[in-house]
């Protein structure tokens, strides 16, 4: 049976989503009692190989409660438009979707559209505000859901939920956490649409002046600098998980190229003296390397083509041949 909503008007709701971050907040406003007349995803990609076919969260989540999927190529064509025009629907719910809608589109339905957003906007507008969070070194994020205009993540703001970074937390953790923390933040949006009578202005207008980009990250960004602060580099491979990885190169002997290792875990060590640049190498106690002020261990790593290993690990197999980066 659906739970009972703070408002006992229900609404017809388009949800657009693709990615897992949206699931949550789409199964309670099913709960709510809400009418979800359509779901909108990105099309499957082609098959590679013969291996069965993985489905996006999404679409998983819309075939198990037997909802009607549409996933065209471009949600900003006219036939699209018409499409999600002719549901005759109330809002459009957006979240992890991967497509900017158009006026046209958002023009669509009789309250436009909302979307859950993981920052606490204007603060890292784009496609990866968890990561850029944690690279940043932020203490606090949170997410925000906004009333949709055609400036991405620029529309006024009606829920806002903050919460503090873990000093152990990965991006990918993160990212679950806050699909977690959207969902009350989603459903508390959507009731206080309910009651809009379309003529006030609606949601709380976002400071441009304080706006940060969160672009994708690319994986030649993964590389650490060793010349920053030991948290930072912390920080920066927690946030590089699960994509794309942070890695450095070193030299082993018996290899012509330094190899490329991957790095999943550290933890920041002992203060540095200051005779130690960074990019050292010490191997009397693991493997440190030295960053701006401290040692950083590194606990779990890669080397390129085998397995996740401890530090000991990679050691007893690689004889290292230079004590710098």
């Amino acid at each position: 049976m659906p739970e009972s909503s703070s408002n006992e008007i229900p609404l017809r709701l388009i949800l657009m989503g693709t990615g897992p971050f949206a699931v949550p907040s789409f199964d309670k406003l099913l709960r709510d009692g809400n009418e979800i007349a359509l779901v909108v995803t990105r099309p499957q990609p082609p098959v590679k190989s013969r291996k069965e076919i993985l489905l996006s969260p999404v679409r998983s989540w819309a075939a198990a409660h037997g909802i009607e999927i549409y996933d065209p190529e471009n949600i900003n064509d006219s036939d699209a438009i018409e499409r999600i025009r002719s549901i005759g629907a109330d809002l459009l719910v957006v979240c992890d979707y991967g497509q900017i809608l158009k006026p046209e589109t958002l023009a669509t339905t009789r309250l436009g559209g909302i979307n859950l957003h993981g920052s606490l906007l204007p603060a890292y507008r784009g496609a990866a505000p968890v990561q850029r969070a944690l690279l940043s070194g932020d203490h606090l994020t949170g997410v925000s859901v906004i009333h949709m205009t055609p400036k991405l993540d620029g529309g006024p703001l009606i829920s806002v939920r903050d919460t503090l970074i873990s000093d152990t937390e990965t991006a990918g953790e993160l990212e679950v956490r806050l699909s977690e923390i959207g969902v009350d933040a989603t459903s508390e949006a959507v009731d206080r649409l309910r009651m809009w009578d379309l003529e006030s202005s609606f949601g709380v207008r976002q400071d441009p002046s304080k706006a940060t980009r969160a672009p994708r990250l690319s994986k030649a960004e993964g590389e650490i600098n060793w010349d920053r602060e030991a948290r930072m580099i912390d920080c920066h491979v927690r946030g590089m998980q699960p994509w794309p990885i942070a890695f450095f190169y070193i030299s082993v002997e018996g290899k012509q190229e330094p190899l490329r290792v991957a790095v999943k875990r550290v933890v920041i060590g002992e203060k540095l003296d200051s005779k130690t640049p960074p990019g050292m190498i010490a191997t009397d106690e693991g493997l440190r390397i030295s960053a701006k002020d401290h040692w950083v261990e590194i606990l779990s790593l890669q080397p390129a083509g085998k397995r996740d290993m401890t530090a000991a690990e990679f050691l007893r197999g690689h004889r290292l041949s230079s004590h710098s980066i």
